[in-house]
């Protein structure tokens, strides 16, 4: 895969593709939120999308059914990390310091997530009580 950011058209195209598995244009289309983008608008970000490597496609006869190349998570892998190294140095702590600062990070959320990261780390210690 090539190393190329999506563009906000381009991630919308791909949440569809992702949903759908494979598809011709039209039924990207029919996917796509009011009001409706025209054909041509979305064919060409669909082969903007095949030339980054991102979707492929199979040929029936004038038609094309396209596909993605790579699964929604390994694009959130990918693109977290890039993320992460631009704007926390690649420190997760100081993206969970900058949540936790957040007022939209209500006391219900942070219990959550603060019983994700214990079960966690109960799970990496292998069970282990201190």
């Amino acid at each position: 895969m090539e190393n190329k950011r999506l563009t906000k058209a381009e991630e919308e195209i791909m949440q569809v593709l992702w949903d759908l598995k494979e598809g011709f244009v039209n039924d990207i289309i029919e996917k796509l939120a009011e009001p409706k983008p025209a054909y041509n608008t979305v064919s060409t970000i669909v082969r903007i999308l095949v030339k980054k490597k991102f979707v492929a496609h199979k040929a029936f006869g004038k038609s094309h059914q396209y596909h993605p190349l790579m699964t929604k998570k390994e694009y959130a892998d990918k693109y977290l990390s890039n993320f992460m190294t631009q704007y926390f140095s690649n420190s997760y702590q100081s993206l969970v310091s900058f949540l936790t600062h957040q007022e939209k990070l209500d006391l219900k959320d942070m219990e959550a997530i603060k019983e994700m990261m214990e079960q966690e780390i109960k799970k990496q210690k292998g069970g282990q009580d201190e």
